[in-house]
């Protein structure tokens, strides 16, 4: 089968740009740059994505809500500390046609600005709390740097809970909750991800603290798919998010949220991908199964009638089938359902009639299984959870293959990925080692027993390890 001109471990970059634009997924043509245009096939894998969070949602009993793109500069300007953080990524709508407005309007970086004048409407009572909601939009950021397809774009397919909470301790229990939602999507995604507390000059604007969900790429550069970040009551003093204790006085809510964005597709299809093309996770495929019709004139009637069956017993499982019958040789269709990651091929001919089987193929190995026609469905099955399996644990080898824990900076200068090293709690520290090694703060591993030993810096004592790395 033909492969790419740029291949994975030569040139990972160049592989990943070339493999979503010859798969389909978006269209960078749209002559704003950084504002992709996303294809029927991208944005269906997109849409499984979503679909994936709003079962978390629902799960953990956050409502969906929808607010609107643009925030009055009034609205945005109530949280100092948020402005700083986001001031110079905004674009300003100044004018509606002709008439110049009265007060500008931006659109949307996060919705905080957005949401909590409105939460404080709605929340009067302890009774109204907590207050769990979520939205899937687009952002909009004014990105300088080079932009790429999912990972580094202006608009952005964005999803983000707000929560309010009673007190610290319930916010809390809602960062913990969290955590937990993450391990089950992104075990569904096969991406196993590390969880930091960001350093303080770099965590959320106007948050308390702020905990990122990474992943490392074949490249050796780390990923925010995405942050939880603990508020206290930053934003609800500001924007006046109180209620009424069961004692008749008012307290401030506190808050908490949880973001991710479209460079989970980024992490699908850099992550998974072969010098074929995708592969996806059967969870989130378009396509789950491909049947591909092997076809002669005098065996025509009777193939096409045992694909149709097994595509209708597929469907019945709620496997997301197809069959292709293009017109096509069937190596052309190889290429074309690799090419797009379908976890699994499913081949008939005359011979496999005559046998009573099926040929499966799995796309992660190409390995070739002949199954019973009886027991094809079941076995089909079997073979996607094997694929997700096998997708997780060859991203669970990369990542921890490549987190290092050293002492000292010298140690640090050969490797590639992640870098822990002690830290002794001081931001110059920090940032000395980033500028040595060319990468970025990641941030503390929570849940950290203390590091006993000392910052390769200053030679003080260590408080924690700090992690490092290159960055997209």
């Amino acid at each position: 089968m033909p492969e790419t001109k740029v291949k994975k471990n030569d040139d990972f970059n160049e592989w990943y740009n070339e493999i979503v634009e010859l798969s389909d997924l978006c269209d960078k043509r749209y002559p704003i740059k950084g504002m992709n245009v996303w294809r029927p096939y991208g944005w269906k894998l997109m849409s499984h994505v979503d679909e994936l969070i709003r079962l978390e949602m629902d799960k953990t009993n956050h409502l969906e809500v929808n607010f609107p793109l643009l925030i009055p500069e009034s609205s945005f300007k109530k949280e100092e500390e948020h402005i700083e953080g986001f001031g110079s990524e905004v674009y300003w709508v100044t004018h509606a046609g002709l008439n110049e407005l009265e007060e500008k309007w931006l659109l949307r970086p996060t919705s905080e600005t957005a949401m909590y004048p409105i939460f404080s409407l709605w929340i009067r009572s302890h009774a109204d709390l907590p207050l769990k909601t979520y939205q899937i939009v687009n952002t909009f950021r004014y990105e300088t740097k080079q932009t790429r397809a999912f990972i580094r774009v202006r608009e952005i397919h964005f999803f983000e809970a707000h929560t309010c909470h009673i007190d610290f301790r319930d916010a809390e229990d809602q960062i913990k909750e969290d955590k937990e939602i993450a391990k089950r999507l992104f075990q569904k995604l096969s991406l196993p991800f590390i969880l930091s507390k960001r350093p303080e000059w770099d965590k959320f604007a106007g948050a308390f603290y702020t905990i990122s969900i990474d992943v490392l790429m074949p490249s050796g550069r780390t990923l925010q798919l995405g942050s939880i970040h603990q508020y206290k009551d930053n934003f609800s003093k500001p924007y006046e998010i109180s209620y009424e204790t069961e004692d008749g006085k008012h307290a401030y809510c506190h808050q908490t949220t949880y973001g991710m964005s479209e460079r989970i597709l980024g992490a699908l299809v850099g992550i998974h991908g072969d010098n074929k093309g995708l592969i996806m996770p059967s969870a989130v495929a378009p396509i789950q199964v491909v049947i591909i019709p092997i076809l002669f004139k005098e065996t025509k009637e009777s193939v096409l009638k045992a694909c149709e069956n097994l595509d209708k017993q597929l469907k019945e499982k709620c496997i997301k089938s197809h069959i292709d019958k293009r017109d096509i040789t069937p190596g052309n269709k190889y290429y074309d359902w690799e090419l797009k990651g379908v976890p699994i091929r499913v081949e008939i001919g005359p011979k496999d009639i005559e046998k009573k089987q099926v040929v499966i193929v799995r796309r992660d190995t190409s390995s070739k299984i002949s199954a019973p026609e009886n027991s094809s469905v079941e076995t089909i099955m079997d073979e996607l959870q094997k694929l997700s399996e096998n997708l997780y644990n060859n991203a669970k080898k990369l990542l921890d293959n490549n987190v290092h824990r050293v002492q000292t900076i010298e140690e640090a200068k050969n490797l590639n990925g992640i870098v822990e090293l002690p830290w002794c709690g001081v931001e110059s520290c920090a940032l000395e080692i980033e500028e040595i090694l060319e990468g970025n703060t990641l941030g503390e591993p929570i849940d950290e027993k203390k590091c006993q030993d000392f910052c390769p810096v200053c030679s003080k004592p260590a408080i924690t390890w700090m992690r490092y790395a290159k960055t997209y």
